[in-house]
C-alpha cells in the first residue's frame, strides 16, 4: 500500500513539474502538441513526413557563421521552434533541445524537404539551411504552420542582416524584439479556446487524385513560377475574386483537363482544391503554433463543362461560405472534442496512432485533389527590403497524392511553387501555360530530374 502511495505521489510531482514546463531532474521545458499538430506524428511514414520550407533569396552570398549565430540568437525568443519530438505513453509532446546543443547549420540537400526521420525529430524539428544566396528554414509541421514559420524566418533574416552588416531593424509587424521574453500567447494552443459547442461534420465525397510514376529515391521535383504581384492581383480582380480563388480556379481547370485525358466521364470524380485557412483572421491570437484549418472547394466535372469564369465564381462563393467565424469554430470543435473524451485521453499513444491514421485516410486527404496554400504578401520592414530579392514557400506532396502548390509574395514578386514526387509534369505544364495564355508573364524555374516526362 505504501509503495502504491509513493508511486502516486511521484506521479503527481512529475505531473506538476510538467505543468510548470519542467521535466524531473533536468528542468527541460516541454509543450503539449497543439490540436492540429497531434495528427502529424501519427500519420508520418518511413518515406513521408510533413515538413514545409520558407526561404529568402538575398542579393548577396550568405555568410554561414553569421547565419549560425543568428539562429542561435533567436533561441530564447522563439523557444517553441527549438524542440525535439518525444513520445509519451498517452501523447507525443515537444521538449526543448538539450542545453548546449547549438543550432547546426545545414547545407542544401539534393532537393527540398528531404525526409525528416524519427531519429532526426528526436534531435530537432527545425532545419536552418544556407545555399549560396538563400537562407531557408524547414519545419516539422507539429511545431508550427506557415504563418508561424514566416515570422521565424523573417526574424532569422533580420538578425542575420544585423550581424552581417551592422544595421538596426526595429521591432514591428513580423519582426519581434529579441531582448523581450516570449509571450505566453505565442505558445498557446488557440484551438482549445475557440471551439464551438458542437463539431461540424467531416464526411465528404472522395476527390480525383493524380497518379504517376514515382521519382527514384524520393526525389521531389520543384517547379517555381515567378510572376509580378500587382499584375496577378489585377488579373484576379478582373474576374471579381481574390488571388487564392483565382489560382484555385486555374488549378481546378488544369486538373479537369488532366482527368479528361485519363478517364471517361462516367468514371470521373470531383476535382477539389484544399485551401488552408489562417484562423488568426477570425480569432485574435498571437500564437506561433499551428492555427489553421483546411476547406475543400471544387466542382464535379460530371455535372457539365465549366468556363474559367464559372470556376472563379464557384471558388469565390465556396470560400466565402466556408471561411466564416462560425463554420471555422465548428470545424475546430470537430478536432478538439475527441481530445476531451476521457477514454481517448487514456488510450496508449500506439493505439491512438492507429485510429488517427485510419481517420486521416478516410477524411484527411481523400476529399482533396491538391493543396493550395497561399501565405499572401510578406510586408518586410523598410530596412530589410534592399537586401531581399524574393521569398519562397514550399509544402511537400501529401501522403496519398503526389502534387501540391504553395504561394507567397514579397517585394513585388509572387512565387507559385508546384512540387511533385512523380516523373510526369503534366499538371505544371497545363497550369503555367494557362496563366501565360491569360496574359500573365511567368518566369519558370525547376530543379528538374533526369528522364522527366511531359
Amino acid at each position: 500500500m505504501m509503495g502504491a502511495a509513493v508511486s502516486r505521489t511521484e506521479t503527481r510531482i512529475r505531473d506538476e513539474k510538467r505543468e510548470k514546463g519542467e521535466k524531473p531532474g533536468v528542468r527541460k521545458k516541454w509543450y503539449r502538441l497543439d490540436t492540429a499538430a497531434l495528427i502529424f506524428p501519427a500519420i508520418a511514414r518511413r518515406n513521408w513526413s510533413n515538413v514545409f520550407r520558407l526561404s529568402a533569396t538575398l542579393r548577396e552570398e550568405v555568410d554561414g557563421e553569421a547565419l549560425r549565430q543568428a539562429a542561435e540568437d533567436l533561441r530564447k525568443r522563439f523557444p517553441t521552434f527549438y524542440v525535439t519530438l518525444r513520445r509519451g505513453f498517452f501523447w507525443y509532446y515537444l521538449e526543448e533541445m538539450k542545453e548546449g546543443s547549438g543550432v547546426r547549420l545545414r547545407k542544401e540537400f539534393a532537393y527540398p524537404l528531404t525526409f525528416m526521420s524519427r531519429k532526426e525529430r528526436k534531435t530537432g524539428c527545425l532545419r536552418v539551411i544556407a545555399c549560396r544566396n538563400r537562407i531557408a528554414a524547414e519545419f516539422f509541421h507539429s511545431v508550427t504552420d506557415g504563418s508561424g514559420g514566416r515570422i521565424y524566418l523573417c526574424n532569422l533574416v533580420a538578425r542575420y542582416l544585423e550581424i552581417r552588416h551592422g544595421i538596426a531593424i526595429p521591432p514591428g509587424g513580423l519582426i519581434r524584439d529579441l531582448r523581450a521574453a516570449p509571450e505566453a500567447e505565442e505558445m498557446e494552443d488557440s484551438f482549445l479556446k475557440n471551439a464551438a459547442p458542437a463539431g461540424a461534420a467531416r464526411r465528404e465525397e472522395r476527390a480525383f487524385h493524380l497518379r504517376g510514376t514515382r521519382n527514384p529515391e524520393g526525389f521531389k521535383t520543384l517547379t517555381t513560377g515567378i510572376v509580378d504581384s500587382g499584375r496577378l492581383v489585377e488579373m484576379a480582380h478582373a474576374y471579381g475574386v481574390s488571388v487564392t480563388a483565382f489560382l484555385a480556379a486555374v488549378l481546378t481547370e488544369s486538373l479537369i483537363a488532366v482527368q479528361n485525358a485519363r478517364r471517361p466521364l462516367r468514371r470521373q470524380r470531383p476535382v477539389k482544391i484544399t485551401v488552408p485557412v489562417n484562423l488568426r483572421r477570425f480569432f485574435p491570437t498571437g500564437t506561433l503554433r499551428n492555427f489553421a484549418l483546411a476547406l475543400n472547394v471544387g466542382v464535379d466535372p460530371r455535372f457539365g463543362d465549366y468556363s474559367l469564369e464559372d470556376l472563379c465564381r464557384s471558388m469565390h462563393h465556396q470560400l466565402g461560405a466556408g471561411a466564416t467565424r462560425q463554420n471555422m469554430a465548428g470545424m475546430i470543435a470537430a478536432n478538439v472534442l475527441p481530445q476531451r473524451n476521457a477514454l481517448i485521453r487514456l488510450t496508449p499513444v500506439g493505439l491512438k496512432n492507429l485510429v488517427m491514421d485510419r481517420i486521416y485516410v478516410r477524411t484527411g486527404e481523400a476529399a482533396g485533389s491538391i493543396n493550395l496554400s497561399n501565405l499572401g504578401e510578406t510586408d518586410l520592414p523598410e530596412e530589410m527590403r534592399p537586401w531581399i530579392e524574393r521569398m519562397e514557400f514550399i509544402i511537400g506532396p501529401q501522403r496519398s497524392y503526389p502534387n501540391n502548390c504553395s504561394v507567397i509574395s514579397c517585394g513585388g514578386k509572387t512565387c507559385i511553387q508546384l512540387i511533385r514526387n512523380i516523373r510526369e509534369a503534366e499538371l505544371e505544364r497545363r497550369f503555367f501555360s494557362r496563366l501565360v495564355e491569360l496574359g500573365l508573364e511567368v518566369t519558370v524555374e525547376s530543379n528538374g530530374n533526369a528522364g522527366e516526362d511531359g
